[in-house]
């Protein structure tokens, strides 16, 4: 097993243990002057097993990722690709819907 392939080969046993539809994961790899992106691409409904609660399993995995990563000496990302009929809001539609009260945040200075 070649080392760069493995971050690859790595997240498809990680995403195929997890999802319903392991025949549906499927893995691309590019590599530019950022590093290492791998999109993870799967049947819509098994994305609430990949993003977990609060979107815990996904950032698990990355962090697994940039450890594998480090290995092997390459920023290693993760995208989890969201067709476009997908049943969720678009991420600003989302905030502005969600109805969270932030006025007592809104001037915090850190």
């Amino acid at each position: 097993m070649a080392a760069q392939a493995t971050d690859k080969e790595f997240l498809e046993y990680i995403a195929k243990s997890v999802v319903s539809n392991p025949d549906a994961v499927q893995v691309e790899r590019t590599v530019d002057e950022m590093g290492v992106l791998l999109t993870l691409k799967l049947d819509p409904a098994d994305m609430g097993y990949i993003i977990g609660r609060k979107g815990q399993t996904a950032q698990a995995i990355r962090t697994l990722l940039k450890i594998v990563g480090a290995k092997n000496n390459a920023r290693v990302n993760l995208k989890i690709y969201e067709p476009e009929g997908s049943r969720r809001p678009a991420r600003s539609e989302r905030s502005e819907s969600a109805g969270i009260d932030t006025s007592s945040v809104d001037d915090l200075k850190i």
